[in-house]
C-alpha cells in the first residue's frame, strides 16, 4: 500500500534537542573548533570598546563570523546574517541556539572599523605560530611570489588628477585619502599618483592585457607542509622586487626561524636582493634578471659583458678586439662605475658593428660589490636552484589558487587596509585547512620511532625462526650422524659453529 506524507506541522516545544547532535563528528568547523582558540581577541581588542553603552557582539563571535564569510565565501555580510539561521553548523561554531538573537550585518563593519587591520594580522600570525609547533613548518627553505587581485571597483571611477577643473571634487577626494590613510599601515605606496578612483583611491591601474584597478598580495610559503609564513599587501603597481626582504623578515619573526634558502623567479632576481641576501648568509635560489637584458642586448647582434675581461690589478677592462677600457665615470647611488675606451678606438675598431652602436663607443658597467654579487649569481645557477626554481613555479600557483576557492582573486571590500584584512583572513584559512589535515595527528618522536621499528624487527626474526628452526635440527642431526661429535666438542673445533635454538 502506497503511502502518503502527512501535511507538516510546527511543534510548539522540541524535547532533547541539541544542535551538538546535528553537527557530524568529522565535520570541519568542529575540527576548526577544537584546534583554534578564539579567545585570545579579548585581549586585544579591550582598549577598542567603552564602559558604556550598549553590550557590543562578543569578539570571539565576530571572528568567527568573519572566518565563516570567507570560509564560505559567502557574497555579503547580509547574506551571511539572513543564512545563519538555516545553517545549524554554523550556529553551533558560533555558540548560538535555535532562538538566539541574530546580529545586525552591520556589526562586522563596524568591527572591521573600529579594530583595524592588526587585529586580523594577529589572528594570522598565532595560526603560523600554531602550525610552527604542530611541525608543519621547517622554515629554512621559503618560496616567494606575488598575484595580482582585481579591486572592488570600475574603471570608469578613475580620474585625472591633473586635469581635475571642479575644485569641490578634488577637495572630496583628497579627504577620502587621507581618511584611508589613517587605516593604513606605512610603506608600499602607490607610485602612479595621476590616476586614482574616486571609490577605492589605494587601487592602482595595472595594463595586463587591458587595464585594470588592482591590489598585490605577497606571500612566503614554507617548502615543508606549503604554510604561508609571511603576507603583505599592496596596490598593484608595487615593484614586488622591493617586497622581498620584508617578507623574509617577517617570516622570521613569524615563526622564529631563519632562512636559510629563499627561492623565487626572476622579476626578484635584482642586483639589491642578491647583496641584501648576501649580507644575510640566504642562499638566493633566484634567476638573475640581468639575462632578460642579455637577451635583448643578443638581439641586437653585439657582444653581452661577459665578453669583456675585466684586470683586478689595473682596474681596466679588455675588449674583445684588444682594446683597454678605463674607469670613466662612478654613480654613487647605483654603487656602479662606467669603463669605456676611447671614442677614437671605438671609431677605428673592425669589431665595433659587432660591439655597440652607440657613437661614443662601448660601455661597460661594473658594481661596486660586483665579486660578492658574482658568487650569488653564480649559485643560483646550480643544479639545486634550478630544481628549487621548478617546484617554486607548482607550489605558489597552488598557493594562490586555494586563495580563489575563497573568493580571493578579487577584493570583498575597498581601500587598502580592508584588503589587508581580507589577505589575512584567507591566509589564515589556508594555513587552518593544513592544521586541521597534518596537525592534530600525534607526532611520533625518533626515539618511539625506533622502538617501533626495532619491535617489528623482532617480530620478523622470531617468524623467520620458527620456519628454519626444524630445518636446523635436521641438519644438526645429520651433520651429528656423520661426523660423530656432540655439542660439547662442536664448540671445541676450529671453523664450526653451533647454532643452539
Amino acid at each position: 500500500m502506497m503511502g502518503y506524507q502527512a501535511t507538516p506541522q510546527g511543534k510548539l516545544f522540541y524535547a532533547n534537542l541539541c544542535i551538538d547532535r546535528r553537527v557530524r563528528p568529522d565535520h570541519s568547523l568542529r575540527k576548526i573548533d577544537q584546534l583554534i582558540d578564539f579567545e585570545f581577541v579579548y585581549n586585544e581588542v579591550a582598549d577598542k570598546y567603552g564602559s558604556n553603552g550598549n553590550v557590543s557582539v562578543a569578539p570571539p563571535v565576530i571572528l568567527k563570523l568573519m572566518l565563516l564569510l570567507v570560509f564560505y565565501n559567502v557574497r555579503s555580510e547580509r547574506e551571511l546574517m539572513e543564512t545563519l539561521p538555516e545553517r545549524l553548523d554554523w550556529l553551533w561554531f558560533l555558540g548560538y541556539d535555535l532562538d538566539s538573537e541574530i546580529p545586525d550585518h552591520s556589526v562586522l563593519s563596524k568591527a572591521r572599523k573600529r579594530w583595524g587591520a592588526k587585529v586580523f594580522k594577529g589572528f594570522f600570525e598565532r595560526i603560523v605560530l600554531q602550525c610552527v609547533k604542530a611541525g608543519l613548518v621547517d622554515g629554512s627553505k621559503i618560496f616567494v611570489d606575488s598575484s595580482l587581485v582585481d579591486a572592488n571597483a570600475s574603471n570608469n571611477s578613475v580620474v585625472d588628477t591633473e586635469k581635475l577643473q571642479l575644485v569641490k571634487q578634488y577637495e572630496q577626494l583628497e579627504s577620502r585619502l587621507e581618511e584611508n590613510d589613517k587605516n593604513s599601515s606605512n610603506g608600499n605606496r602607490k607610485v602612479n599618483n595621476r590616476y586614482k578612483s574616486t571609490t577605492d583611491p589605494d587601487a592602482a591601474i595595472v595594463n595586463r592585457g587591458k587595464p585594470k584597478l588592482t591590489y598585490q598580495v605577497h606571500r612566503a610559503v614554507d617548502g615543508r607542509s606549503e604554510i604561508i609564513t609571511a603576507t603583505e599587501t599592496t596596490p598593484g603597481d608595487v615593484n614586488e622586487a622591493h617586497v622581498m626582504m620584508p617578507l623574509i623578515e617577517e617570516h622570521k619573526i613569524n615563526t622564529g626561524i631563519s632562512a636559510e634558502t629563499v627561492v623565487a623567479d626572476s622579476k626578484y632576481g635584482t642586483i639589491e636582493n642578491f647583496l641584501a641576501c648576501h649580507d644575510r648568509g640566504l642562499k638566493a635560489h633566484i634567476p638573475d634578471l640581468r639575462k632578460a637584458a642579455e637577451k635583448r642586448i643578443e638581439k641586437l647582434y653585439i657582444f653581452k659583458d661577459d665578453k669583456f675581461t675585466y684586470n683586478k690589478e689595473s682596474d681596466t677592462y679588455t675588449c674583445p678586439a684588444g682594446n683597454i677600457l678605463k674607469r670613466k665615470s662612478l654613480h654613487a647611488n647605483r654603487q656602479g662605475i662606467d669603463y669605456g675606451a676611447s671614442k677614437k678606438a671605438c671609431l677605428a675598431c673592425k669589431l665595433r658593428e659587432q660591439c655597440t652602436k652607440n657613437k661614443s663607443g662601448r660601455t661597460v658597467k661594473r658594481h661596486l660589490r660586483q665579486a660578492e654579487l658574482e658568487v650569488m649569481r653564480n649559485a643560483s645557477n646550480s643544479a639545486a636552484s634550478r630544481q628549487d626554481i621548478r617546484t617554486r613555479q607548482h607550489l605558489m600557483e597552488r598557493s594562490f589558487a586555494r586563495g580563489t576557492r575563497y573568493g580571493f582573486d578579487k577584493a570583498r571590500w575597498r581601500n587598502l587596509w580592508r584588503v589587508k584584512i581580507q589577505e589575512y583572513l584567507t591566509c589564515a584559512i589556508q594555513n587552518i585547512q593544513v592544521l586541521v589535515k597534518h596537525g592534530s595527528r600525534p607526532k611520533k618522536s625518533v626515539a618511539i620511532a625506533m622502538e617501533v621499528v626495532n619491535q617489528e624487527a623482532v617480530m620478523v626474526i622470531n617468524r623467520s625462526l620458527k620456519v628454519i628452526e626444524p630445518l636446523l635440527n635436521n641438519f644438526r642431526g645429520q651433520l651429528s650422524a656423520v661426523v660423530g661429535f656432540n655439542k660439547q666438542t662442536d664448540m671445541a673445533l676450529p671453523g664450526v659453529l653451533w647454532i643452539g635454538i
